[in-house]
C-alpha cells in the first residue's frame, strides 16, 4: 500500500504485480518502467520485475487502514489478466466485500475476461469497475463492463492516443480522459477530449480530465496548473476550455 499522486485516487493497494502488453495503450507503460526501478533498487517484492505475480501477504493490508480510503486496487498489474487464478481474484473480492468503508477502483484491458468471471463474484457497492480504452480500436471494452454486474462502471480513456467516436456510455457511471506522459508521450488532440466531454455532457455522465500530458499538447501554454506549484497540478496542466473538471460518480455508495 502507498500513497497515490494519480488525481482520482487516494491509495494503490497492489496484490499483483506484473503484467504483459495486449494494445497499443501499453506502449509506454508506467508499471513496467516503475518495476523496472523498484527491481534494481532490490525490492522485495519486484524481483521478479514485471513478470506476474500474486502476493497473497498483501491481502490483509485494507483491514489494517483505520480511516475509509480510495484504493486503486493493482496499479502495477491488471487482476483480470489469465495467469491471475480465479481463486485469488475471488479472494481480493472477498477482502474488498469485507471492508465496505473503503472504496475500490479496478482497471482492467482484459475485458473480455471480466466479463466471463462477472457472475461469479461478488459486487458490492464499494467495487467500482473499470476499464481502458485508448482509441475507436478498443472501445468494444466498453460494451464488455457495461454488460457485468458491477454496481459503478467507469471507463479510463488514458493514455487517449486516437479518436473514439464509436463511444457508447449505456450504464457507464463514470468517464476519465487523459494524455500520455512521459518522453516517448503521443500527441493529444483537444477535439478527441471535446467528443467524449460532449458526450458526457449530453448523457450527465461525471467527467474528469486528468491531463494533457506534456505542456506541448496543451493548446493554452498559459495554462496556470502547467506549474508544479499549482494545487491543481497536473502532468502538462489540467484545464479545458479555462475550466478543471475532477467530477466523481453521482450515485457511488
Amino acid at each position: 500500500m502507498s500513497a497515490s499522486g494519480i488525481e482520482w485516487t487516494e491509495l494503490t493497494w497492489n496484490p499483483v504485480t506484473g503484467c504483459n502488453k495486449i494494445s497499443p495503450g501499453c506502449k509506454h507503460c508506467y508499471a513496467e518502467s516503475m518495476s523496472k526501478r523498484l527491481k534494481a533498487m532490490g525490492t522485495e517484492k519486484y524481483k521478479d520485475g514485471f513478470l506476474l505475480r500474486v502476493h497473497p501477504e498483501t491481502l490483509s493490508i485494507p483491514f489494517t487502514w483505520k480511516k475509509p480510503k480510495v484504493v486503486f486496487v493493482n496499479s502495477m498489474s491488471d487482476l483480470f489478466h489469465d495467469d491471475v487464478p480465479f481463486e485469488f481474484i475471488k479472494a481480493v473480492f472477498s477482502v474488498m466485500n469485507s471492508t465496505p468503508q473503503h472504496i475500490y477502483q479496478v482497471l482492467t484491458k482484459r475485458s473480455e475476461r471480466l466479463l466471463a468471471l462477472s457472475t461469479e463474484l461478488n459486487w458490492t457497492n464499494n467495487i467500482w469497475m473499470g476499464v481502458s480504452v485508448e482509441n475507436d480500436d478498443y472501445t468494444y471494452r466498453v460494451e464488455h463492463l457495461a454488460n457485468t454486474n458491477a454496481k459503478i462502471k467507469f471507463l479510463s480513456i488514458e493514455p487517449l492516443i486516437g479518436p473514439v467516436t464509436s463511444l457508447r456510455l449505456k450504464n457507464i457511471d463514470w468517464v476519465i480522459v487523459g494524455g500520455e506522459s512521459g518522453h516517448k508521450a503521443r500527441p493529444l488532440q483537444k477535439q478527441w477530449i471535446d467528443f467524449v466531454k460532449n458526450k458526457c455532457s449530453e448523457e450527465n455522465i461525471p467527467f474528469f480530465f486528468k491531463q494533457w500530458g506534456k505542456a506541448k499538447f496543451n493548446i493554452n501554454p498559459n495554462d496556470p496548473t502547467i506549474e508544479a506549484n499549482h494545487p491543481k497540478h497536473a502532468k502538462g496542466g489540467c484545464e479545458l476550455d479555462g475550466e478543471i473538471y475532477r467530477e466523481m460518480p453521482t450515485n457511488a455508495a
